[in-house]
């Protein structure tokens, strides 16, 4: 199947995705930040340099895209009709890129999580996702994984 843009457009699209700092990431800094909650943003020293870092709680937090990080079960994990092969091996990359630095992070003694975008697409769900991250904080558990139907207000 052919791709419906020319190159250059489809190139200009694709350079605008971000790998930090995107509209659901910012919509939980926000909602954590207006709790009280004070945080690192992406690292460099812990592996992976996860997007939210809380040092005193030594937990690190993913905000992850589910078309990127292949969430599995999510209406939004797709796959593009052109050049499948090339996605899936990007997609796969990726979610082993995933699980090894989830590996080094709970080996190393940090706690981690991570919450999906689809978990963030409206404002209830924004606040009702940082509430649950804000339980796990103070829970000492080792992981978390937050999705759409984790809370309320989804259209699923």
């Amino acid at each position: 199947m052919t791709d419906i843009v020319d190159k250059q457009t489809r190139s200009r699209m694709m350079a605008g995705i971000r790998g930090k700092d995107t509209k659901p990431e910012l919509a939980l800094r926000h909602a954590l930040h207006a709790r009280g909650f004070r945080y690192r943003l992406h690292s460099k020293g812990i592996p992976g340099r996860p997007d939210l870092v809380f040092p005193i709680f030594r937990a690190a937090v993913f905000v992850h895209g589910c078309f990127w990080h292949r969430h599995a079960g999510c209406r939004y994990t797709t796959t593009p009709a052109t050049r499948p092969e090339f996605w899936q091996s990007k997609f796969e990359a990726n979610v082993t890129r995933d699980g090894v630095v989830y590996a080094a992070l709970l080996e190393a003694g940090w706690r981690v999580a991570t919450v999906w975008e689809c978990a963030l697409r409206k404002p209830d769900q924004v606040a009702a996702a940082a509430e649950l991250l804000v339980v796990w904080l103070h829970s000492g558990d080792a992981l978390l994984e937050i999705g759409e139907l984790d809370v309320p207000g989804s259209s699923r």
